[in-house]
């Protein structure tokens, strides 16, 4: 197999129309091809400035798991480190994770932070949103996003072999109006749920707000994770 590292958008696609395979950090296709059968060709991007950024409201798909720091959201920031094990974080990647993974830790995060994605193409760089990327897996760039008030991300505990275990996150962004908004997002099994509801009167009338919408349709075990983690959030003062 050859393993192609494209530096410049332009030698990326090259790649692309010539059939290499993105890859990741590698740490779920591995396996995989171990035992199907290696591609011709496969690629990274981790020597593609534009998939390693990290600063305020930017995050490259080639960033590794372990680099996430507080540049970012606290609720991307978590999430981040709640991904497997150490060794796990030092190569996944966000892309990987998002496009490539069935789990999708990162995705709640994303979610409640409204981001945007900025993918590449044959014959093109465009933004579209996240549920585009994961319908038609496009080759993931950065992920792009305007910081929330405050937000938070809490991974319950799972069994070994189990179920993915529950996964709430939720931040608070100023909507229209200049009135402030609770958008929160859960991972229950291998779905994901994702509403918002106004926040300004407190957490009592956004949680009653919250069990009207699709997360309020949870088993009573996670909807109690949720509100909850809600009213923690809600009772913080208003920062990032």
């Amino acid at each position: 197999m050859l393993l192609r590292l494209p530096e410049s958008v332009s030698e990326a696609q090259e790649c692309m129309a010539e059939g290499a395979v993105p890859i990741g950090g590698a740490t779920l296709v591995w396996a995989g091809w171990q035992q199907d059968g290696f591609p011709a060709q496969a690629m990274s991007l981790r020597n593609l400035p534009e998939a390693n950024v990290i600063a305020r409201g930017t995050l490259g798909s080639a960033v590794v798991l372990n680099r996430i720091d507080d540049r970012v959201p606290e609720v991307l920031a978590h999430a981040a480190a709640t991904v497997g094990t150490g060794a796990v974080r030092r190569t996944a990647t966000v892309g990987g994770n998002l496009v490539g993974s069935t789990l999708r830790c990162l995705l709640p995060a994303a979610l409640v932070l409204d981001a945007r994605a900025t993918v590449l193409d044959q014959d093109r760089v465009y933004e579209t949103d996240l549920a585009e990327v994961l319908a038609k897996r496009h080759l993931l760039l950065s992920l792009h996003w305007r910081d929330p008030l405050t937000s938070s991300y809490r991974k319950l505990p799972g069994e070994a072999g189990g179920p993915p275990p529950l996964v709430v996150a939720a931040a608070v962004r100023t909507g229209d109006g200049g009135r402030n908004r609770l958008h929160v997002a859960v991972r229950d099994g291998y779905d994901v749920l994702t509403d918002s509801v106004g926040c300004d009167a407190g957490s009592d009338e956004a949680i009653d707000s919250l069990a009207d919408t699709s997360i309020g349709t949870l088993e009573p075990a996670a909807w109690g994770a949720v509100r909850e983690h809600v009213t923690h959030l809600l009772a913080r003062p208003v920062s990032r």
